[in-house]
């Protein structure tokens, strides 16, 4: 089983790479963490998605720890990287999104995978529940069988500003149905609440929602090419910002027939660095969890 992380993002809110930016002990980042837990979990190849121009500085840190633990390819997402007779338009500087980026690990990864951010620490549940569901999950079935990690929406909420969620529906069998991206969810004056077009409306603070913590078979690549063009034809109506997510293919997947996507319920604390002013709370929790046993003083020996 691979891992693919997205590690891409330039973390325009925070300032600089924050995937690259120590949390533990030991000069640990998030992602270290998630690698390990992965590993216990059994997957045995990791991708990083990455910019072509923080590769040196990627490999240098990332890549020099982790390569001594499991096999690790590195893949660029680039922005021209779009198919014909498509062009990238004047201005844009924006990355394409989660679907397009994941599509650039196609080559590198044959066989079922688990997609994570590099900057959210997921907690070692989400990797067992993702991992025991991979194993046993054909790559070919028809429908495709997907599964996602489900947070509890108060558990995913920092103190330091808005975050971005996709809510989700499921049917009474435990399968999703649909995902909802929410760009601007926060908690003012107590209340839970999510931002479209300028006006803020309550959300159920027990709602799941996806961390982009999805396990997949490789149909997922061939998805994410058909739906390509379609979004590409959109793109002239926000050509700056367009971006193509990861949710929209899975959930036009859902309503096509062509997957079918188990919701795996976890109720661990989710912890990231959307903010600098996060950085505190996460270097805190993970302070917290290696002196209580759940992860070695350093955790690559």
């Amino acid at each position: 089983m691979t891992l693919v992380i997205m590690a891409a993002g330039m973390g325009s809110r925070y300032g600089g790479l924050k995937q690259i930016d120590p949390v533990g002990r030991n000069g640990e980042f998030i992602l270290d963490y998630s690698i390990f837990d992965a590993i216990a979990a059994g997957f045995d190849h990791v991708v990083f998605i990455i910019k072509e121009e923080n590769y040196d500085d990627f490999r240098s840190t990332v890549g020099k720890r982790i390569e001594r633990a499991i096999p690790a390819d590195y893949v660029f997402q680039k922005l021209t990287d779009i198919p014909a007779p498509f062009a990238v338009p004047e201005g844009r500087t924006k990355p394409w999104g989660t679907a397009h980026a994941v599509l650039t690990a196609a080559p590198v990864v044959h066989d079922n995978f688990a997609v994570i951010n590099a900057d959210d620490f997921y907690g070692r549940d989400a990797f067992l529940q993702l991992g025991a569901f991979l194993k046993q999950t054909p790559q070919n079935g028809d429908p495709a069988q997907y599964c996602m990690a489900g947070y509890v929406l108060k558990n995913t909420l920092t103190e330091n500003g808005h975050v971005a969620r996709g809510v989700c529906t499921t049917d009474a069998h435990g399968y999703l149905t649909s995902v909802t991206e929410r760009t601007r969810i926060q908690r003012i004056n107590g209340q839970v609440q999510f931002c479209e077009n300028e006006v803020w409306t309550p959300i159920d603070e027990t709602c799941t929602v996806s961390m982009n913590c999805w396990g997949f078979t490789p149909a997922l690549f061939d998805a994410i090419r058909r739906n390509m063009g379609t979004f590409f034809e959109q793109v002239k109506q926000n050509p700056l910002k367009a971006e193509y997510f990861l949710p929209t293919v899975v959930t036009d997947q859902i309503r096509d027939g062509s997957c079918t996507v188990r919701v795996l319920h976890t109720n661990a604390r989710w912890y990231g660095v959307t903010y600098h002013d996060d950085k505190a709370t996460v270097v805190q929790k993970i302070n917290e969890m290696t002196q209580a046993g759940i992860y070695p003083e350093k955790l690559w020996g």
